[in-house]
């Protein structure tokens, strides 16, 4: 036991945190709710271990905290096995910023919002919302979407998602147009469940509607980084006459094989979590794995950034 415990404190010291001091820094999760299942418990802990020398300012959560029914109230034994007991870190402890998955719209989504009112730390005002953030003169501003509705596959199916085609998402969309159509920060992030540009044996028509109905307003505005889950893998793709990073991050538990398809720079089939840090000079994205290494790194720089 006690080698075993000497190994862990060894391989967590030889993690560079260099890169991360001194930005401001946040992680991504998403596809997690597995009762601590699969890689969930050990991907947690890493998460809480490098969170001490990180410091994330919050965990935006891009869906499917819960499988595979969502929650049934605020009160669903799923918010312990899924979510508090897995997460309990002292280090994480800290905002978490989620959005709703398709998992969540086979539940009650609106317990999703109310648990608001239960967790300190669970902060979700609307189904799609911003925020921004400022540290040391650098601005940056995420923007929040609830993209189940956007997708035809989930509001024609009444039965298994009874809450998707109550959404307005044509009134979504014209709101996040006017929140871009203002933003005046130095980054700006848009983040949902689904993705536009990924390699993925779900249904084409899940992407045929992000690329027609959400992606139009990504390019318009010269959206820095579009991040997703959904898919359960490490993605980062670049398409044709976009200036958007497309990045869709790993299962924070059960995680799928990937292969590359057009457009893309770096896939990678293992469950992880990401990274983010930024500053008034540059925004990277670090896609960590459960060991705590860097699988791929993607940066913006202000040579890159919107003209």
């Amino acid at each position: 036991m006690m080698a075993w415990a000497m190994h862990l404190t060894l391989h967590a010291q030889s993690i560079d945190y260099t890169p991360y001091k001194g930005k401001f820094n946040f992680y991504v999760a998403n596809d997690l709710g597995r009762n601590g299942y699969y890689d969930q418990k050990p991907i947690a802990e890493r998460m809480g271990t490098m969170a001490e020398e990180v410091g994330p300012e919050f965990v935006l959560a891009t869906g499917d905290v819960h499988h595979f029914e969502g929650v049934q109230s605020i009160n669903d034994p799923l918010w312990m096995t899924n979510y508090e007991l897995i997460y309990a870190h002292p280090e994480l402890m800290i905002d978490w910023f989620p959005l709703l998955g398709n998992h969540e719209y086979r539940g009650n989504t609106q317990a999703v919002l109310d648990y608001s009112h239960v967790s300190r730390r669970w902060e979700m005002p609307a189904r799609y919302y911003t925020k921004r953030f400022e540290k040391k003169g650098m601005t940056l501003r995420v923007v929040w979407t609830d993209t189940a509705p956007m997708i035809d596959k989930y509001r024609t199916d009444s039965l298994q998602y009874p809450d998707a085609c109550h959404q307005d998402y044509q009134r979504q969309l014209a709101w996040m147009d006017s929140v871009l159509n203002v933003a005046d920060e130095d980054w700006i992030i848009v983040a949902g469940h689904h993705p536009i540009y990924a390699e993925t044996s779900k249904s084409d028509s899940e992407r045929q509607d992000m690329q027609s109905r959400l992606d139009p307003i990504l390019r318009r505005h010269r959206v820095d980084m579009y991040l997703c889950g959904h898919i359960h893998n490490f993605q980062h793709v670049r398409a044709e006459g976009s200036d958007t990073d497309y990045i869709t991050n790993s299962a924070g538990s059960l995680a799928r094989k990937v292969k590359p398809i057009k457009g893309t720079l770096f896939c990678s089939p293992e469950p992880g979590f990401s990274i983010i840090s930024t500053d008034k000079k540059s925004l990277e994205l670090r896609m960590i794995d459960k060991n705590g290494n860097i699988l791929y790194t993607v940066k913006r720089t202000k040579s890159a950034h919107k003209f």
